[in-house]
């Protein structure tokens, strides 16, 4: 049996997903929790869950911490990023915070049962929306012979905008922390992903990521 938690600040949304969870062959949902502290305090380590179902936006703990929590404590468990957010400042803090997939809260089904399957058997997961934003760099993540070269063609400046842009900032945030004007700094970032052969900030981060520059 797969073993699911769903943390979730919404009683009835939480309590009907666990009770459609439970039609699924083979699945069982052994915890439900409001936010992560129910969680944790609910979490048993000699039966941990295979998958978290994981809210971002709770009271008290928070989907990020939660997903933090469970990457340094329990990394083996893969945490699905459950939200009605699909910007791209989410999908990067959740990557960074751990998550290996990402699903909106209105998805179907289906689209939900093969998320808990992808999980399981390649590891990651992500919505239609998100897959059109990093489905190339999630390929280059699986992809052992992935490498530097591409650091090796940006300039200081590009460097440096690459290491922020790895963060939650807003480009205007950048622009002023790098004395930049945004017209500049578009310029870096649309010459970064020429360069690294990406087409969005979240297969940027994800290049850099799967590279060693940034650390989670």
């Amino acid at each position: 049996m797969i073993s699911v938690a769903i943390v979730d600040d919404h009683t009835l949304f939480r309590k009907g997903l666990a009770l459609l969870i439970g039609v699924f062959p083979n699945y069982k949902v052994i915890i439900e929790a409001a936010n992560g502290k129910e969680f944790i305090e609910a979490l048993n380590t000699a039966d941990l869950p295979d998958i978290v179902l994981l809210d971002i936006s709770m009271p008290e703990m928070d989907g990020f911490a939660t997903c933090e929590w469970i990457k340094n404590n329990h990394p083996q468990v893969k945490v699905l990023a459950l939200s009605t957010m699909d910007s791209d400042t989410a999908i990067i803090k959740m990557i960074r915070c751990g998550a290996k997939g990402y699903i909106l809260k209105d998805a179907d089904l289906a689209e939900l049962k093969l998320a808990f399957s992808e999980l399981l058997s390649v590891g990651f997961f992500y919505n239609d929306i998100v897959s059109r934003k990093v489905m190339r760099s999630i390929n280059q993540i699986v992809d052992e012979t992935s490498d530097l070269n591409g650091f090796m063609r940006l300039n200081e400046n590009e460097l440096t905008f690459l290491k922020l842009a790895c963060s939650e900032k807003t480009y205007q945030a950048i622009a002023a922390e790098m004395f930049k004007s945004e017209k500049t700094i578009d310029g870096y970032r649309a010459e970064i992903f020429k360069k690294l052969n990406v087409n969005s900030r979240v297969g940027m981060v994800l290049y850099a990521l799967k590279n060693g520059y940034v650390n989670l």
